[in-house]
This record gives C-alpha cells, sequence and structure tokens, in this order.
C-alpha cells in the first residue's frame, strides 16, 4: 500500500496486525508541551487506536496483565536465577512499593540506570514503571561527566547502580553526583550500600505486605512518557529519545508478535539489556508474549554457548556483525549443537556478505537481518524470505502503519527507487521529536513529522512488498576534496580479500584535501599485513574507483567495539588523529 509521497506500508500477515488504515495526513508536527514532549497529533494517536494498534493502557498495565496470564510459565533465566511470571512480578511488585516507601522519589520523577545484565536489572526497571517512575536507560560504562549532564538535561532525581559491576567505579561515581547535587537519591541494587544510599533488600523487605493494586501505575496516562532511550553520544546536549506508553507497549508486542513469540520461546540476549534494544527486542516483547528470557551476562562467545548449551533459545533477536564472526572464529561453535536456533537476527551494522555465507555453509545458520532505533522504526527480513533479500536488505517495517520515504539528504525530495538516499520514518512508535530539543527537531524531522534517520538507504521493488537496504551512514562518508567515499562500499570490497578478517575505513585528517581514507585491518591468523600498495591493487581489480582507495593501513589484532558491540569507529577516528599529530612533531 503506498502512502503519499511515496511512503510505504506493508500490509500484515492475517490474524497478527489490523489490515492497514490510511496514512495520516501531511502537517506539521506538534510544538513540544510544557515538559519537553513532543507529542503524536491528536488526530493519528486517534486513528491508531482505532486501528487497534494502541490500547489506551500504560506501559506496566500491559506488562501486569501479561504476567497474569502466564504466571507459572518461566519468565526469566539468569546463571544465577530462573524465576516464573508469577515470581518475576511479585519481586518487581515489592521493589516498587518499596521505592515509594523508603526513598523520597515520586511517580513521574526520572531514574538513572547503571546496571549490568543481572536478574536484578529487571525487577528495578518492572519496578520503576509500576511506581510510576520513568527509567533513564543510561549504562554502566557512562562516566559521571556522562550521567550528569543526563541528569541535569531531564531533572532526574535518581541513580540506581549495580555496585558490584566491572571494577567496582561505579559507587565512587554516585557519591560524586550525590555530593555536587545532581541526583537527590541512590539506589544499590547489587554489592555494598555506602552512605546514605538504600539498598536493594531494604526495599523488597519494606514493600513486602504492600497492596499491588496501590501502585500508581494503574493510573498512568497511556499517552506520557515512560522510558527515555538515549540515542547517539551524549556530550553537548544529549539526544534523548521519550518512549511514550503507548507506543512503546505496541512496539514490543508487535516485534514479539511478528517473530510468532509465545508459549515454549526461548530467547537469548547477551548485549545491554538497559540499551533500547534490550528492552524493545527482547525483554518487553519476551514478557508481553509469555515467552522466556535467557539474560546472558556478556556477549563471552563462551558464555554465549554454555547458555546454548543449556537452554536450547530458538530466538537471538540481535546479533552484531562482529559478534557473528566471533562466533565463526570459535572453534567449539563447530562442535555446538547450533540446530535449536532458528531465528538468528544481525543488525547494528551492515551484515558482510561472506560472514551471512559463512554462518549457513559453517554452522548451518539462516540469518535474518534487522534495522532499528532508539527513536522507533523497526525493519526485519520477513520469515520464510529468500537467501538474496535475508543477505542485501534489512526487509520491511513491521506495522501496517509504518511509513518510509527515502529523500535526498538535506530536501524533502524523494529518491526514486533503486537510488540511495536518507532513509526517512513515521508511525505508530516512532517519536514525533526527541526531549527538550526543539533546536535539533527543527532540522531532524521533515514538516510533516518523518525522523530524518541519517542512514543512507535504498527501496528494492523484487515482485511483492518493497524491501529497503541500508548503505551506510551519512555521517560515515569520507570527504575527500571534492569527491565522497562512503566507507560501507569500500569495506564490502575489502571483505572479498581471503587474507582480510575484518576492516573498518575511517575519515583522516588531511590539511589539504580534509579528509583522506585510512583502513584499520585485522588479518587473518598467520596472514602478513597488508600495505596501501597491496590493498590498494586488490581493490582496483575489484573495480574500485582509485580516488576510493584507502591512503593509510593500519594493522591491529582487534577491532574496538562500543557498548552494544558495534565497531567503535570514533575509537578509530580518534587513534588515527593521534598517530599522525605524533609524526608531525
Amino acid at each position: 500500500m503506498s502512502s503519499p509521497r511515496g511512503g510505504t506500508a506493508r500490509t500484515a500477515p492475517p490474524g497478527r496486525n489490523p489490515a492497514p488504515q490510511p496514512a495520516p495526513p501531511p502537517g506539521p508536527n506538534p510544538e513540544p508541551d510544557s515538559t519537553g514532549l513532543v507529542p503524536y497529533p491528536a488526530e493519528v494517536a486517534a486513528r491508531y487506536r482505532a486501528a487497534g494498534l494502541w490500547r489506551g493502557h500504560s506501559l506496566p498495565a500491559e506488562l501486569m496483565a501479561a504476567a497474569r496470564a502466564h504466571g507459572d510459565r518461566t519468565a526469566l533465566i539468569t546463571p544465577e536465577v530462573r524465576w516464573s511470571y508469577a515470581e518475576l512480578s511479585a519481586t518487581a511488585e515489592r521493589f516498587a512499593a518499596g521505592l515509594l516507601a523508603r526513598t523520597r522519589l515520586r511517580p513521574g520523577d526520572a531514574v538513572m540506570f547503571q546496571m549490568g545484565n543481572v536478574a536484578e536489572t529487571v525487577v528495578t526497571y518492572l519496578g520503576c514503571l509500576l511506581a510510576g517512575i520513568r527509567p533513564v536507560c543510561t549504562l554502566p560504562q557512562h562516566g559521571t561527566r556522562e550521567v550528569a549532564v543526563l541528569a541535569r538535561h531531564l531533572g532526574a532525581r535518581g541513580l540506581v547502580l549495580q555496585a558490584d559491576f566491572g571494577r567496582g567505579q561505579l559507587p565512587e561515581q554516585a557519591r560524586a553526583l550525590l555530593a555536587e547535587g545532581v541526583i537527590e537519591e541512590a539506589v544499590v541494587v547489587r554489592g555494598e550500600v555506602f552512605g546514605k544510599a538504600v539498598g536493594y533488600g531494604e526495599l523488597l523487605r519494606a514493600g513486602t505486605g504492600n497492596d499491588p493494586g496501590t501502585l500508581p501505575y494503574h493510573s498512568r496516562p497511556p499517552e506520557g512518557v515512560a522510558v527515555f532511550q538515549l540515542s547517539g553520544g551524549t556530550t553537548g546536549l544529549p539526544k534523548i529519545a521519550p518512549r511514550q506508553h503507548e507506543e512503546y507497549a505496541y512496539n514490543g508486542a508487535l516485534w514479539g508478535r511478528t517473530l510468532g513469540w509465545g508459549e515454549g520461546t526461548v530467547v537469548l540476549y547477551p548485549l545491554p539489556i538497559m540499551h533500547n534494544a534490550g528492552v524493545s527486542l527482547a525483554l518487553q516483547p519476551a514478557l508481553l508474549s509469555g515467552a522466556a528470557l535467557v539474560l546472558a551476562p556478556s556477549a563471552d562467545i563462551g558464555t554465549l554457548l554454555d547458555l546454548i548449551e543449556r537452554t536450547r533459545p530458538q530466538v537471538l533477536p540481535l546479533v552484531p556483525p562482529a559478534l557473528a564472526i566471533r562466533l565463526l572464529e570459535e572453534p567449539r561453535s563447530h562442535r555446538t549443537d547450533l540446530s535449536c536456533l532458528t531465528d538468528f537476527i544481525v543488525g547494528g551494522q551492515k551484515l558482510p556478505l561472506e560472514v551471512a555465507e559463512r554462518l549457513r555453509d559453517e554452522l548451518g545458520i539462516a540469518v535474518r537481518q534487522k534495522f532499528g532505533m532508539a527513536e522507533g522504526m523497526f525493519l526485519l527480513t520477513p520469515s520464510g524470505a529468500g537467501e538474496w533479500i535475508r543477505h542485501h536488505t534489512v526487509g520491511t517495517p513491521l506495522s501496517p502503519l509504518d511509513e518510509i520515504r527515502i529523500l535526498r539528504p538535506g530536501t524533502e525530495d524523494e529518491v526514486p527507487d533503486g537510488e540511495i538516499g536518507e532513509l526517512c520514518v513515521r508511525g505508530p512508535y516512532t517519536i514525533r521529536g526527541y526531549y527538550r530539543a526543539e533546536r535539533h527537531n527543527a532540522s531532524a524531522f521533515t514538516l510533516d513529522g518523518f525522523y530524518r534517520t541519517g542512514d543512507l538507504a535504498r527501496r528494492h521493488r523484487l515482485g511483492g512488498a518493497p524491501c529497503y537496504s541500508i548503505d551506510g551512514r551519512i555521517k560515515d562518508v569520507i570527504n575527500r576534496g571534492v569527491e565522497k567515499i562512503h566507507a560501507d562500499e569500500v569495506e564490502d570490497l575489502v571483505m572479498r580479500h581471503p587474507d582480510v578478517a575484518h576492516v573498518a575505513l575511517v575519515a583522516m585528517p588531511d590539511p589539504v584535501l580534509g579528509e583522506r581514507a585510512c583502513a584499520y585491518l585485522v588479518m587473518e591468523p598467520g596472514r602478513a599485513p597488508l600495505t596501501v600498495a597491496t590493498l590498494g591493487a586488490f581493490l582496483l581489480g575489484e573495480g574500485l574507483a582509485r580516488y576510493k582507495l584507502p591512503e593509510r593501513v593500519e594493522s591491529v589484532d582487534a577491532l574496538p567495539l562500543s557498548n552494544v558491540g558495534k565497531v567503535s569507529k570514533k575509537e578509530l577516528r580518534q587513534d588515527i588523529e593521534t598517530k599522525l599529530a605524533a609524526e608531525t612533531v
């Protein structure tokens, strides 16, 4: 079904989603309200409710209704616990009641999270929602400055932390934030309690015996903010995606429904659970659908294989390409029975074709690809799609009312099918604006509310519904004088070299041309490093234009990864800038 100006909506399989409705009419995006939230236009929200996508309930109300329905089924498995839905929900209710009884935090407050993949993180997240308190999904790797910037921007009053995470640095950070008046309350969920902080056990004891029917979540407005998710960096003005109750609940339920999750489904998740991907691809859809969530403490391959052998999951809902490569490189993977994995979904960055083929040929894994963002929109290669679609595209959007335009960057003009442009999206679980960021919203959204993702994409027509490929980031373009070099294009060709295991192409500063291309290479074991000359000769043989050739090659043992398993090009750019500066001294 076509929407105005070329947007598309996908017809849902029978019994899963309601039939598509007419797309919302073009019109200006609403202004932010007094809280800094940009709401969905009233007529658009009404249309989503009339179509049955939004149900008029708060996110915690939907989660608790599912918990009551699934009762004795297994909800959460970690190396330490195995809890039923009844056990998990009762513990979260006790935590919520204790939070309101023993701290100064009140419904509507925002609370920063710095916790890893432990069962208490799930309890704390659900407990905050039940108490009407809004989680801010920071990560335990964030430093004091980053947490302070975000807390001040949001007016957050509290911090929950895992004191035994990593090197044990989080209590010291929390003390500093308390001393500076950035936060008023600190809750230690694991590890030793310090100073005036409140402990997890104390909150559970304080909440024992309280009537869950008095918890504030029953009265939370469905159009209000449930959770704050982070997008991009935290320097300068933070980019914070305010996820509202109805749309976030729909997002989670839709993902689980699209993948057919239900009783008997086991979902294994190894990446940070408090990242938007963890919440909306694993935690919430699993709990809303009655599936069991296996929460891995880390993405260590040995740990992952142990959990696969022990729990036999059908689904790995987000595997970064770097993690897929590490799985291929681990000898034990080739001896482990991976036949249980029927949905091995790769996302985060473009999957090299060679990796997809090796997963198929060496481990018997048929990959699916996805694309998603903290701002909302998800795309997924359909179940049963042909190999070309699964290996070369991220498929189609999930919802029948999702809309996509491919625009010429910096304009509102659509490009023809097959041409590269900026992916711009709008729909029933895509935000209408960043929180308290009116100036940034003016450039981040079209006049009628399509979010400009900054991703370069193409629309493909392959007989049925259109599908989309992601072909890099607008900012991942190296500006070599008047020429533009798309990093993904060069990286794909470099990966054809039999001696190269991994590659990342980044910009390095140049006083004449502005930028030149530097290739960071991880070589296959025992293979000699490539030089600028040998790599260039290979790429010319693959048909790459000469101006796109890397002008410096750095051989490394491994590429640095971000907190969510993506290659950290920011670190690589900093590395090459440091090396160039040292060489000019």
